[in-house]
């Protein structure tokens, strides 16, 4: 029985009992060691006690400093496993099968014969084990472990299978030391950058670097392999995306291991290392192979690429340019523009099946199509029955064809690729995009078997429906001629019935009456505009009522003043004067969107108290508008209009204050509109007549509909 737990913050010095799994399975946590002698208590008057080692009775959390911390726990770790080496190994019995807890005094490694003390326990022996500790038990109950992920072997390069190690480093060496290089643009290593290379070759350079952009350069491996098979030489060494290639003719080799389409293009550097040195002429000279080299699909490889290749080469060349890793796509662009006799495939789907796609069937697609192998590589827009042939062959073993825009071609457009492609197919269009196209053979798509079958077999039931009418017209004729039945014949729920009324009401209805159909349509369609027009009218008609509700409330509380019968008089030559000076004074008042309020007259009071001049500026354009507002000003103010002078993109209101002018006080009464009020005035008038013009146009258009339906 354990002891009882010490209080919380016990005075007594006694350490704790150590953990279970330190001394061994065989001696309980209650019972004391033998050789454990307890501390004598430390006398109360010694003011610095001597600080002890307790190694012995705590031998984790000795000398690890930092409490709980990670390092602590990994201190007490490292303790763990030092006492598991330093301990001796106990017998413990293996629990039963009818254990409810997993034990965890079992060893952490495996002894050396551990597949044959497996088969003593079997046989009831049981084997000693080490010093046990918590997390052991898993290994030992066999279950499942974390295990390291092994490295791939890096494969060696041809260069380094062909070439002798003194002389690759030696070529290496040089590599480092050049500066200059060819580029390859986005259409990868074309004809031009082969030439550029062979240039190099034949101007007495053993090397030549190509430097690789995307999107070749996401998988440098394969941009190697595009290199070496169409240059006909060896890539020596890579830095970054710079790629050295040495002349093969001009390198000693250990063996004659070179692949045989570098012997195609091997071609290139005897042509050019002539004594002319017509770099330009002898390539223009080459088999046009180099662009059109079929794909030797590896023997190597699963079973499931095996089946890729094999049904990728039986649709078309594959198109060696691609930037990643194989299988490499056909060349749509190789295959033919037109096909004779090309139609439209026939399409029925099976009963109670919508050819629609839902939404989650959309995804699950795209979802299907990501880690998919890429089908074809194309880069024309027009032109691509040969294609959709293709895809239609593919689509009878899969259900969705993959295809590449080839990148670094002019003028591609993939919209309307997948325009084309998907009129000339049938098919439907999951993905769309300046990479790839993605089309799906639809639910409605049928193979060539099964086509075949399907219209065999409506032919052979039309051949039976005529077989039966023809059978039937006989036994009439006989009856007729025997029992003097009467020569009317009845088609009534006949054959004949069926294809009478397909000649006289569907056909008919479908060439004759097709222009009484349209103009059905064509009226069906004006009514439901004239409703829809005459609604918005209507709606607008209300919106219209409520602005002039809200308008004729902020009207209320503007009172405008009376004009005063008693003007001061004034000659010519005054307000000729004062005309002069209002021009070119530089401070005036300027109008906005709100009009006048009382903010712009007191603005105006607060000029006259320096001045006797005011200059007004507004913004408004119309006669009518510029003439309110002045006459507006001079009677609110109580001053004298001197003039309205037209500026460059305003006009000026020019105010004389009178000499017999009282400022007036702000204890007097606004009978304007405040600033807030003002500015809903202004949104409210315009909003108005924005309104009105719609109105008119809609009055119009209904006026118009009205018309077209009469005629």
């Amino acid at each position: 029985m354990a002891p009882p737990p010490l209080p919380l913050f016990s005075p007594s010095l006694k350490q704790p009992p150590p953990p279970p799994w330190l001394h061994g399975p065989n001696i309980p946590a209650s019972v004391t060691p033998p050789n454990h002698i307890e501390a004598p208590s430390k006398p109360q008057n010694d003011p610095k006690p001597q600080r002890k080692n307790s190694s012995s009775n705590n031998p984790l959390t000795a000398g690890v400093p930092g409490g709980r911390t990670r390092r602590a726990v990994l201190g007490i770790i490292r303790r763990v496993r030092s006492l598991e080496l330093s301990d001796p190994p106990n017998t413990k019995p293996r629990p039963t099968a009818s254990s409810s807890t997993i034990p965890f005094n079992l060893p952490i490694d495996r002894p050396q014969g551990g597949h044959e003390e497996e088969r003593g326990r079997r046989n009831g022996k049981e084997r000693p084990t080490s010093r046990a500790v918590p997390w052991s038990a898993a290994r030992d109950e066999d279950l499942k472990v974390a295990l390291r992920r092994e490295k791939k072997v890096r494969e060696p390069t041809p260069a380094e299978r062909v070439l002798e190690a003194a002389e690759l480093q030696r070529l290496r060496r040089a590599a480092r030391g050049m500066d200059k290089w060819v580029r390859a643009k986005k259409a990868g290593v074309t004809d031009e950058v082969v030439e550029d290379v062979q240039r190099e070759w034949s101007s007495g350079q053993e090397l030549a670097g190509v430097r690789v952009v995307e999107p070749l350069r996401r998988c440098m491996d394969r941009a190697r392999e595009i290199l070496e098979t169409k240059s006909g030489g060896l890539v020596v060494w890579t830095k970054g995306d710079i790629h050295f290639v040495a002349n093969i003719q001009k390198v000693p080799v250990l063996r004659c291991t070179i692949p045989e389409s570098q012997r195609t293009y091997g071609s290139i550097s005897e042509s050019l290392s002539n004594g002319n040195g017509d770099a330009h002429g002898a390539f223009r000279e080459i088999d046009q192979s180099i662009g059109v080299h079929t794909y030797e699909a590896p023997i190597e490889g699963t079973l499931y690429e095996r089946e890729v290749n094999r049904l990728l080469d039986s649709l078309g060349p594959r198109f060696i340019d691609w930037w990643w890793n194989t299988p490499l796509p056909v060349d749509a662009d190789l295959l033919p523009q037109v096909v004779p006799g090309y139609k439209t495939p026939f399409r029925q789907c099976p009963p109670g099946v919508r050819p629609t796609l839902a939404d989650g069937e959309l995804t699950y697609l795209r979802k299907l199509a990501r880690p998919l192998p890429t089908h074809f590589a194309l880069g024309e827009n027009t032109k691509l029955q040969g294609l959709a042939a293709a895809i239609l062959k593919l689509w009878e073993k899969s259900l969705i064809a993959k295809i590449a825009v080839k990148v670094g071609i002019q003028n591609t457009r993939n919209e309307q690729m997948a325009w084309n492609l998907k009129h000339l197919t049938g098919g439907t269009i999951i993905l769309r995009n300046k990479a790839f196209i993605i089309l799906y053979r639809g639910k409605d798509f049928l193979p060539g078997g099964v086509k075949r079958s399907v219209i065999e077999q409506e032919a052979w039931v039309d051949a039976q429906q005529v077989k039966e009418e023809e059978a039937r017209l006989t036994v009439i004729d006989s009856l007729q001629i025997y029992a003097g039945l009467p020569s009317e014949e009845s088609s009534v729920g006949t054959f004949r019935e069926y294809q009478d009324f397909q000649v006289n009401h569907v056909h008919e209805t479908t060439e004759n009456n097709q222009a009484m159909i349209e103009l059905e349509a064509e009226k069906h369609r004006l009514e439901k505009e004239l409703k829809d027009q005459e609604r918005r009218l209507f709606i607008l008609t209300k919106k219209i009522e409520r602005s002039n509700q809200a308008l004729a409330k902020l009207h209320s509380s503007w009172n405008p003043s009376e004009p005063s019968s008693d003007k001061e008089l004034l000659t010519e030559e005054e307000m000729m004067i004062f005309r002069k000076i209002g021009l070119k004074m530089d401070e005036h008042v300027l109008l906005g969107i709100r009009g006048i309020f009382d903010g712009v007259i007191e603005e105006i009071h607060q000029h006259w108290k320096h001045k006797e001049i005011v200059k007004v500026i507004t913004k408004q354009t119309r006669a009518y508008q510029i003439t309110y507002t002045s006459m507006l000003l001079e009677v609110e103010t109580g001053g004298m209009l001197i003039a309205t002078q037209k500026l460059t993109n305003s006009h000026a209101i020019i105010l004389y204050r009178g000499k017999n002018y009282r400022r007036r006080t702000k204890s007097e009464p606004s009978n304007l509109l405040t600033k807030r009020e003002a500015l809903r005035r202004s949104v409210e008038v315009q909003r108005r007549g924005s309104m009105k013009y719609y109105v008119w146009e809609r009055q119009k258009s209904i006026e118009e509909l009205n018309w077209r339906l009469l005629s």
